[in-house]
Order: structure tokens, then sequence, then C-alpha cells
């Protein structure tokens, strides 16, 4: 492989261009699978071609992609993802063949992904709205729940007599799933979108507070002698020195907090809330729609991705000093 000054890989033998336009080739030959193999007897609904839109848009796509990179004469992430990219098709070349084509599997529970995409082109605002409905949930209890948990964290890692009282009721309330108090929150809370909020809330609070009070309790000591030395008080301690020096810890809290709020939320949103993305698929799973199921769950994969993904940009900006140190 060869490489310039900076490091930078270029395209140079016939092996690297053959992974460069696999992707496309991969998709071409799904492209041929779906146009050549007449489809199954068996099913009778009739849809738009979506599926096969779908494959030539990407096939579009990939070749710009391959081609740009012949132009630049660099070897960069689509180059690296060629392999995946391809076998992800014809992987989905497999399942429509078996679904569509030959309906091995039943297709109530099964569908191909041209009914899928029809799901996205005909409710495609629908579930928008649900998805952002859920982002609000999502944003409110989030908020909330990193706002006392930092708190809560501060005041158990840096006061004694806190620290006494709190730490012993964390340890024992915590470890609890916040799912665990549905019956309560429903209980409690006068409408299940509080109550929602309630639960989600507590999912982040746990591994937010954990980790701001062990973050806290591992800084130096002799970061505090210097600000005691230039005559800081305890609240600028805290602010200028134990929360930036904990930051790392926060973050990774704040990860295991997000993660457990996805699953709380999908539990929430099944319980009452309306208009949620976990709403429309249990919705939809009671009435016998899987195709809508599936475009749900396609919604959440890429929605729960892109919020991961946006919380590591955020912490490589926060922490340049240990950028790559976590990856995504």
């Amino acid at each position: 492989m060869m490489r310039n000054k900076k490091g930078v890989s270029h395209l140079k033998t016939l092996k690297d261009y053959y992974r460069l336009f696999f992707a496309s080739a991969a998709i071409l030959l799904t492209i041929l699978a779906q146009l050549l193999i007449p489809k199954s007897a068996v099913s009778f609904t009739k849809t738009q071609p979506w599926y096969l839109y779908f494959l030539w848009l990407s096939l579009v796509l990939t070749l710009t992609a391959a081609l740009l990179s012949i132009f630049r004469r660099k070897k960069g992430a689509f180059f690296h993802k060629s392999y995946f990219i391809g076998s992800s098709y014809l992987l989905l070349a497999v399942y429509n063949l078996v679904t569509e084509k030959l309906v091995l599997l039943p297709e109530i529970f099964f569908p191909s992904p041209n009914k899928i995409l029809a799901v996205f082109v005909k409710n495609g605002s629908f579930i928008l709205k649900c998805d952002l409905f859920s982002l609000r949930l999502l944003a409110i209890s989030w908020a909330i729940g990193i706002a006392l948990g930092l708190l809560t964290g501060i005041l158990v890692g840096w006061f004694t007599s806190f620290n006494y009282w709190l730490d012993p009721i964390i340890k024992i309330l915590g470890p609890i799933p916040s799912t665990a108090f549905v019956p309560i929150a429903l209980t409690a809370f006068p409408t299940s979108f509080a109550a929602s909020i309630f639960l989600i809330s507590l999912s982040v609070w746990f591994p937010v507070t954990i980790l701001t009070n062990s973050g806290i309790q591992n800084v130096k000591k002799t970061y505090f002698e210097v600000a005691d030395t230039l005559g800081a008080t305890t609240f600028q301690k805290i602010v200028h020195v134990a929360l930036p020096a904990s930051l790392p810890n926060v973050f990774v809290g704040i990860f295991n907090g997000a993660c457990s709020s996805f699953i709380t939320l999908m539990t929430a949103e099944m319980l009452g809330v309306k208009y949620g993305i976990g709403w429309y698929i249990n919705w939809q799973r009671e009435v016998l729609g899987y195709a809508n199921v599936y475009a749900g769950l396609i919604t959440i994969a890429i929605t729960f991705s892109l919020i991961i993904t946006l919380l590591f940009k955020v912490r490589d900006r926060l922490l340049s000093w240990q950028k790559g140190f976590i990856k995504w």
C-alpha cells in the first residue's frame, strides 16, 4: 500500500479498483435478480416497484462515490466500506428472494422490501411525526435526567454529608430498572406523557450520577491544591476544576443513560403515550401491519444511531485531547 508524506493511502493495484466497485457490482447483480426472477404467483398484492427504484438510486450513488475516489486517487471511507455495503445489498437480495419471489416465509410476518419501502412512501409523514414526538420526549427527559444526575453526582462526590445520606439511597434505588416503576409512575402522574418523562429521566439519572461521582472523586488532589493556592472558592473548585476534570466519566454516564433511555422510551410509549414511534410499532403490531412495524424499526435504528453519533461529535469537541479514545 502506497502512502504519501501525510499518510493518505492511494489507489494502486487492480485489487483496489475491484474493491472500490464491489458495492456497485453487488447492487447491479441485485437489480438483475429483481428484474429477471419472476414474482411468486402466490402473492397477489400489487405495488409500485419502490424496491427497484431504491436499487437504481443506490447504484447511482455508489458509482458516483467510486468515480470520485478515482478522480481524487485516494482511498476514502467509501473504499473501506465497499465490501460491507455490497454484502448488505446481497443479503437484502436473498431476503427479497425468500419473501417476494419464492414466498418461503409467511408474507404477513415477513413483508418484502418493496412493501416496507411502500410504507415510507405512503405513511412517511406520519412516521416522521411519531419520530419527532419521541425525540421531544427524549429531549425533555434527557435535560431533566442529565441535570439531576450532574447535581446528585456533584453533591455525593464532593460533600461528605450528602455522600453519607444519598449514597446508600442511590445504590439501592439506582440499579432497579426504570421500567419496574411503570405501575407507580402511571398512578402518581396525571398523564402518561408525564409518567414517561419520569421513567426516562430516571433511566438517565442513575448512570450520570454514578459516573459523575466517580469522576469527581478520582480527580488528582494536586489540581485542588493549586486552586487553593490561587484562592479559589468551593464553588469555583467544583465548576472550574472538578467538573471539567470528570467530563470523560460524565460522558460515559450519558452514553450509558442514552442506551437505557432508548429501552425505557419504547416501553413507556407502548404503555399509553400517543404518536411516539414506540406507540406506532405497537399499534401496527396489534393490527398485523408488519410492513409498518419493520418501517418503524428501521426509523428507530436510524434515529438512535444518529443521536449516539451526535453525542460522540459533542464529546470529541469538548474533549479534543481524548478524541478517538472511545470510538463509535
